[in-house]
């Protein structure tokens, strides 16, 4: 099983990205799935993640009304869309999953499957 992230890159604020992470061997309905983010001196932490079961959902408190999770099962692929992105959101952004579907949880140390990180750089 592999998770693989892509679509970072350096951005003005202000503009959109969308990020993406291909799950491969994976089975999106049966995972948890969750990104993260962490930037230089700072500890990771959850920004957007979602549960297939019930379909819970978790956002950060700063990124509320400008990103949304989402995935793709014919792509078996998980996006993050990011709009009206602000420096602080300069991070190496990481997609997670997690075997446990009962709740939706923005806990890094709850999930199993990470993938490399894609930098994500706001800048003017």
């Amino acid at each position: 099983v592999q998770l693989q992230a892509s679509g970072g890159g350096l951005v003005q604020p202000g503009s959109s990205l969308r990020l993406s992470c291909v799950a491969s061997g994976f089975i999106l309905d049966d995972y948890s799935w969750g990104w993260f983010r962490q930037a230089p001196g700072k500890e990771r932490e959850g920004v957007s993640c979602v549960t297939t079961k019930g379909g819970g959902t978790y956002n950060e408190d700063s990124v509320k009304g400008r990103f949304t999770i989402s995935r793709d099962n014919a792509k078996n692929t998980v996006y993050l869309q990011m709009n009206s992105l602000k420096p602080e959101d300069t991070a190496v952004y990481y997609c997670a999953a997690r075997r446990d579907r009962a709740y939706v949880s923005s806990d890094p140390s709850r999930y199993e499957y990470w993938g490399r990180g894609t930098q994500v750089t706001v800048s003017s």
